[in-house]
């Protein structure tokens, strides 16, 4: 029989809106017809609506971690709000008459379970696999010489920010960077267009001081990538078939956009996994020009904590889904890790959602680093490559969480080593005055997820606690 939640029905809305909307059909009696098939993996009915014909809709689980949701209504979202009103309408005990599935959706299931029993076919060996891509020489390789250009005029910028000082910048500077920023987008290195549009946003910033702190930072990274950006295209450049780094961001960096095909032939694919959301926020990114809903999620019996990451557009945000915080166990068949280090970015494309357990806890607890020196050690060798994530998180299990006498956080270990808490310059609000405000239980025997950052103006690491983990809860600190 088929299982739904209201938090399961609101993870799959494309936005609070439409959750809310598709709510509000079922609370104003608009479904004239439910349905379930026989075998309870398909929802399906029709929803009154402003004009004279009803819109027929369905919800069909035959793969019950991707759902999919179809609608006669103009509705550019999926799901749209009548098939959320379906789906709200089932979970809330509302009656739904058994019938068979219509034709026009067995048609479409045909199509669907011939596509996946050709793919496994592929995968075992008895079809021939799919015909590679063909790989245009010529195109790939001028596409690398207009790279490599712009690398050369992006060192000639940054040599001039340097020998001029940033101390000689201004909203003139500002301008320039920006523009330059627009080149290197139309020269395929958008990771660096990115950075550079965040460089000249430090140099505006009111704080002087901080921001040309940062900036200083901000012009080493540049550097590092123009230095390794460069010898890795040369490389390409001679051996065109050269396979991509599956290993370091610097395909990112040079504007490669992962495909989950890439990453499975690459290896990087975990079956069967499970995952427990520790932390979630979002924030607005001046420089990428988007908003970026970040999860972090531990994969229960590996101990590993992965990021997921998605990108907003602001120009495309109404049409986008907006990620939430997410409160059940994920179920996942295919987990997708792209290259990196602490806290690799994960991508999955669809999930069963069931109720945490005690077992999840202890997991939870078991990934935990006893030893502030060994997780210190971890954020350390990660910061060691400039194009590494400058904030990893990591989990710690402290022995308590302490006031100093300076009226400053610190975090304690069973050994007695102590590592001081405060806000870090890169997440979007502050969270360790809230320490004074949880339930003082949290602070004794519990566990921190928190983030770590090289403070550029003391020389020293700072940890930002996100998460505070005791006895089956989990307080977030950061929304």
């Amino acid at each position: 029989m088929l299982q739904l939640t209201a938090s399961h029905i609101d993870s799959l809305a494309p936005n609070a809106a439409a959750a809310k909307n598709g709510r509000g059909l079922v609370q104003k009696n608009k479904f004239v017809k439910l349905n379930v098939s026989e075998e309870g993996d398909l929802l399906f009915g029709e929803c009154a609506g402003s004009g004279k014909s009803n819109y027929v809709c369905s919800v069909d689980f035959l793969t019950p971690d991707n759902p999919v949701s179809r609608c006669s209504c103009p509705s550019r979202q999926f799901p749209c709000k009548h098939a959320l009103g379906l789906m709200y309408a089932y979970a809330d005990g509302l009656k739904f008459e058994q019938s068979t599935v219509p034709e026009e959706i067995s048609s479409k299931r045909e199509k669907a379970e011939k596509r996946e029993e050709n793919k496994a076919k592929r995968e075992s060996g008895e079809l021939p696999p799919a015909k590679p891509k063909k790989v245009n020489k010529a195109a790939l390789k001028k596409k690398i010489a207009q790279q490599l250009e712009a690398l050369d005029e992006l060192e000639k910028l940054t040599v001039s920010l340097v020998r001029g000082g940033l101390g000689t910048a201004n909203a003139r500077t500002a301008k320039d960077l920006n523009d330059h920023a627009k080149r290197l987008g139309s020269s395929y290195l958008t990771g660096a267009e990115n950075e550079l549009r965040r460089l000249a946003l430090l140099l505006e910033q009111e704080d002087r001081e901080s921001g040309y702190t940062y900036a200083a930072e901000q012009l080493t990274l540049l550097n590092a990538f123009i230095k390794k950006g460069r010898t890795y295209l040369q490389a390409k450049q001679e051996d065109p078939e050269l396979s991509p780094d599956t290993e370091s961001t610097i395909e990112e960096w040079l504007g490669h956009a992962w495909q989950l095909s890439e990453l499975k032939e690459a290896g990087r694919v975990s079956e069967n996994v499970e995952l427990l959301q520790l932390a979630f926020y979002s924030y607005r990114d001046e420089a990428r020009k988007e908003f970026v809903d970040t999860g972090f999620w531990l994969e229960l019996g590996e101990g590993r904590v992965h990021r997921t990451v998605q990108y907003r557009p602001f120009k495309a945000v109404k049409f986008m889904k907006e990620e939430d915080s997410f409160f059940s166990v994920a179920q996942i068949a295919e987990l997708y890790r792209y290259p990196g280090g602490l806290n690799a970015r994960v991508r999955f494309e669809g999930m069963l959602p069931r109720q945490t357990a005690s077992g999840d806890f202890e997991s939870v607890r078991s990934a935990a680093s006893a030893s502030i020196a060994e997780a210190v050690k971890s954020v350390k060798n990660q910061l060691k490559d400039p194009l590494a994530d400058r904030a990893p998180v990591v989990l710690l299990k402290a022995s308590r969480i302490a006031q100093t006498d300076s009226g400053t956080f610190a975090l304690v270990d069973e050994t007695g080593a102590a590592l001081e808490l405060g806000d870090i310059y890169r997440l979007p609000q502050p969270t360790t005055p809230l320490l004074s405000l949880v339930d003082p239980a949290l602070l004794e025997e519990g566990l921190v997820l928190a983030m770590f950052e090289h403070r550029m103006d003391t020389g020293r690491l700072a940890a930002q606690p996100l998460t505070l983990i005791k006895d089956g809860r989990i307080t977030r600190l950061l929304y």
